[in-house]
């Protein structure tokens, strides 16, 4: 059952900052062969790999574009018309984001200035297993693109027929990947980052990943630049009397189902509501494909916190610092300023995380 904690002005935050916690060692030094492995026998240990954790024969490792360009055309025309949306959306939003450089003449005939240039090798890690992730390939391609980045190594763990999805394969196409390899794990981390006969050696890796993964970047970091140490992911809801239960249990599930680890929290003001997305939660549950995972996700890492106010939600929140924060209350602007620590804000009750995962950008 999910936690319900009612919490009073100046109780210990402790119970409700606690986060899912995960022993390292063991990870650690499984990785650290891994990479050691990889390393030592390059594409052979990948192949072995591949076989080893994916049950995929894997001679080849390289997806050629005659298989891309394959994918591309399988893949619903309706769908291939929403990643062309969802590109269209994401390249806009990070074109706003380019730097440019500079040049000043200061006094006494002193110039300076700083060149901005892209990195020229970008390594960029899809997930595979029971989920697919196109849109992990547009949110974590696309800004390289915009960036002006050379060339892009995209990189999956093949199926156990030894193939990469086509929905993936399709996403990669029209984001412009350069290559795309058949290579999953801390094994494919340990590959960009070295390189192997077949996989270029890259300047940064970017892309989500398990806990292997996880590890393995923090293990190369310093070899190579990569995008940050994350942990599991993350849903923070501030709602109060007018939400809806239904879509906030909706919200809450979403993120659940990522992985076992996820934490979902819901903070309101609203004993009714709380108590109708308890309920609900349970409800929508059951019509899950990935109900095991978003249900142990909910058991150990899920909480509904109730607030007298949401000056005292606003506060748990700052100090909670979501990966993503939801804000579902009437007038959800008006607090918009008082957010301090949040990955990204999704206001209001029509805006869903999960738009921002897959098409706002």
């Amino acid at each position: 059952m999910i936690k319900i904690i009612n919490y009073k002005n100046g109780d210990s935050l402790k119970p409700i900052l606690a986060r899912s916690q995960f022993s390292y060692d063991n990870i650690n030094k499984k990785v650290k062969a891994i990479i050691e492995d990889v390393k030592k026998n390059g594409d052979k240990a990948l192949i072995k790999y591949n076989k080893e954790f994916d049950k995929a024969d894997t001679k080849i490792l390289e997806v050629s574009k005659k298989e891309i360009d394959g994918a591309y055309n399988r893949i619903d025309n309706k769908f291939k018309k929403t990643l062309h949306l969802a590109y269209k959306n994401i390249e806009k939003f990070h074109k706003k984001q380019i730097r440019n450089g500079f040049i000043t003449n200061e006094e006494n005939g002193i110039v300076m200035g700083q060149i901005i240039n892209p990195i020229e090798k970008v390594g960029v890690y899809i997930p595979g297993g029971t989920a697919i992730y196109p849109s992990t390939v547009l949110m974590n391609v696309i800004p390289a693109k915009v960036a002006k980045v050379p060339e892009i190594i995209l990189v999956s763990p093949p199926n156990k027929n030894g193939k990469i999805s086509d929905i993936i394969l399709a996403a990669a196409k029209i984001s412009g990947v350069d290559r795309v390899f058949k290579i999953g794990g801390a094994q494919a981390i340990a590959a960009l980052s070295y390189g192997t006969e077949s996989v270029p050696k890259v300047y940064k890796i970017v892309g989500p990943g398990n806990i292997y993964v996880a590890t393995a970047k923090r293990l190369v970091y310093g070899k190579i630049s990569i995008d940050m140490f994350a942990g599991p992911s993350e849903i923070l809801i501030i709602a109060d009397e007018n939400a809806n239960p239904i879509h906030i249990a909706a919200d809450m599930l979403a993120q659940a189902e990522h992985d076992k680890l996820a934490s979902s929290v819901l903070i309101t003001t609203s004993e009714n509501i709380a108590s109708k997305v308890k309920e609900e939660l349970y409800k929508q549950l059951k019509n899950l494909s990935r109900k095991e995972i978003a249900e142990e996700s909910i058991k150990n890492n899920g909480k509904i916190i109730i607030t007298k106010t949401i000056e005292e939600a606003i506060f748990i929140s700052n100090e909670l610092a979501p990966e993503h924060l939801e804000i579902n209350i009437k007038e959800p602007f008006s607090i918009l300023s008082k957010i301090k620590n949040a990955g990204s804000i999704f206001l209001g009750a029509n805006t869903p995380e999960a738009l921002g995962d897959y098409l706002s950008g």
